[in-house]
């Protein structure tokens, strides 16, 4: 069964950006892999476990913290209570698909504008 869990909040700390969530995160694998919601306005990282995908969905308030990730080169990571699992080869992916969105009109017009606004 595929779940969505939504980015509380973020910040920066000990050289690594900490996305916050409030349900636990254990058995989750990170499978390098960055979608958009165009309609949500918010990149969605992709994880899974024995029971389907799970969706970090990181909403635009979260955004310019990514690009403060982009500019230093460090990694991010999610949170919940003690547990903690990087997100492997986020950044590269988030300069993939910005870089597919920029200018690009499939991802709707609002859309691009953000992502260029802020990126």
């Amino acid at each position: 069964m595929n779940k969505r869990i939504l980015i509380s909040k973020a910040n920066i700390s000990d050289n690594k950006l900490l996305l916050q969530v409030n349900e636990p995160i254990s058995g989750l694998i990170p499978t390098e892999q960055i979608l958009v919601d165009s309609k949500q306005f918010s990149f969605v990282y992709l994880m899974e476990n024995q029971e389907g995908y799970t969706y970090i969905d990181i909403p635009e308030p979260i955004w310019p913290l990514l690009k403060e990730t982009l500019t230093r080169q460090i990694a991010v990571w999610i949170h919940f209570d003690e547990e903690e699992l990087e997100l492997t080869n986020f950044n590269e992916e988030l300069v993939d698909i910005i870089n597919n969105i920029r200018g690009n009109s499939n991802y709707g017009e609002e859309m691009v504008a953000k992502v260029e606004g802020i990126f």
